[in-house]
């Protein structure tokens, strides 16, 4: 099912809500990405799956008030990129909430990919609000609810995506691979911490 909306609307899910926006940023999305590709500090991480350490398939930076923990780690922030805070400021008066940290992720080519999770840390709160940005190249982007219902977008560039309600508690998602894909991508994911973390 596609859900698409323009101007954007809320949608009631399944214990959560959507909002899906693809024109959100259109106009200002090539300068973004440019930026962005070029003066983030860009971090390749290190992951254990089952028991293993590797690099995860994707570059990472963290900015925020505080360190956030996730995926048993703990990733110190790095200062606020003035563009990032601006992009911050707008995506929240949008979603009438503020924010105070950003994971921004950089997917080199279509093998790079984000495994199945929640945004469901502690230190976010319950029902917390998440509020994604795409820069760049398309992606499949996938949603599974814990009773087998699935839902998918195509993540395109300048798009904006919130998820709401009980959607953390509920239902996971994640970025497959994508061999036809051409070109980076660019995710900013913008959060609200409840409390700071060392």
């Amino acid at each position: 099912m596609q859900l698409w909306t323009d101007p954007p609307q809320w949608l009631a899910l399944n214990q959560g809500r959507l909002l899906w926006w693809p024109t959100a940023f259109a106009e200002e999305a090539d300068s973004w990405q440019q930026r962005l590709a070029a003066e983030v500090p860009w971090q390749q991480h290190r992951l254990t799956l089952f028991g293993r350490e590797r690099d995860e398939p994707r570059l990472s930076c963290w900015m925020g008030e505080g360190g956030y923990r996730y995926s048993g780690k703990t990733r110190l922030p790095v200062p606020w990129h003035p563009l990032v805070r601006d992009i911050a400021d707008r995506v929240g008066a949008i979603c009438e909430q503020s924010f105070n940290g950003v994971l921004l992720n950089l997917y080199r080519h279509g093998q790079d990919s984000m495994g199945w999770h929640a945004d469901n840390e502690a230190v976010l709160g319950v029902n917390p609000m998440i509020a994604s940005v795409s820069l760049g190249a398309s992606r499949r982007f996938v949603l599974r609810h814990s009773s087998g219902e699935r839902r998918q977008l195509m993540l395109s560039h300048g798009s904006l995506l919130v998820m709401a309600g009980e959607m953390q508690h509920h239902w996971q998602h994640a970025l497959p691979k994508m061999a036809a894909s051409e070109g980076a991508r660019i995710n900013l994911t913008f959060r609200l911490l409840k409390h700071s973390q060392p």
